[in-house]
């Protein structure tokens, strides 16, 4: 990561805690759109064991939980996941959901082939470079069992603010103290190599709105 990754990394990470102190519980209870899709595509496959990336206060994490999955939920942020256990205590589903504090430039604290299923809901568009991108499709492939599927969504170059604000360089620009990484769709395909890809589908949301692509691919057995 070059000196200036470092910065906007840092200064993410930061704007997300405040965030997350500043307004507990800001998206609800009600698990997202994708969360749904992800998790008949997961049950369909047989899958339990779920990782969420990006999981933020949980309400997704909590919803797979609710719906049975054994989650581990990851996020940067100390602050959201704090609240994500709050929420599976409160919910009475904190037995079946672990939270760990993990950035997903780092490998994952996982061993080979001991998850069936990855979800990420717009944490692969954050201020990832490129290469980033890679190296975390590469440890997602690691984790996951033969067979296995990942469902991510992320914000593609069609939607409204691809272009606006602060240009960081390789498509990312930040707009309102947020940076996102606008992805084409060479990128998706790419990202596909060596999977089935199963589904692209756009859709938006949000009040923008936000215009994104769900992606569901699965490793070969």
């Amino acid at each position: 990561m070059t000196p200036g990754e470092q910065d906007l990394a840092d200064t993410q990470r930061r704007q997300w805690q405040s965030i997350y102190t500043a307004h507990p519980g800001m998206y609800g209870e009600q698990p997202s759109d994708p969360a749904l899709h992800a998790a008949e595509v997961f049950r369909t496959a047989g899958a339990r064991d779920v990782l969420e990336l990006g999981a933020g206060q949980g309400r997704d994490a909590l919803y797979f939980a609710r719906e049975g999955f054994i989650v581990l939920a990851t996020d940067f942020s100390a602050t959201g996941l704090e609240q994500l256990q709050e929420g599976a205590r409160a919910q009475q589903v904190d037995e079946r959901v672990t939270a760990a504090v993990h950035d997903v430039r780092e490998p994952l604290p996982l061993p080979d082939a001991s998850v069936d299923a990855v979800f990420a809901h717009m944490l692969l568009c954050m201020a990832l470079s490129t290469k980033e991108i890679h190296a975390a499709l590469g440890e997602i492939r690691r984790v996951l069992r033969p067979g296995g599927t990942f469902v991510y969504t992320v914000r593609h170059t069609g939607d409204a603010h691809y272009g606006a604000g602060t240009a960081h360089g390789d498509d990312i620009y930040e707009h309102g103290g947020f940076a996102v990484h606008f992805f084409p769709r060479d990128l998706v395909d790419a990202l596909a190599d060596g999977w089935t890809l199963n589904e692209v589908h756009a859709f938006e949301e949000g009040d923008l709105p936000r215009r994104l692509l769900r992606v569901t691919q699965t490793l070969p057995r």
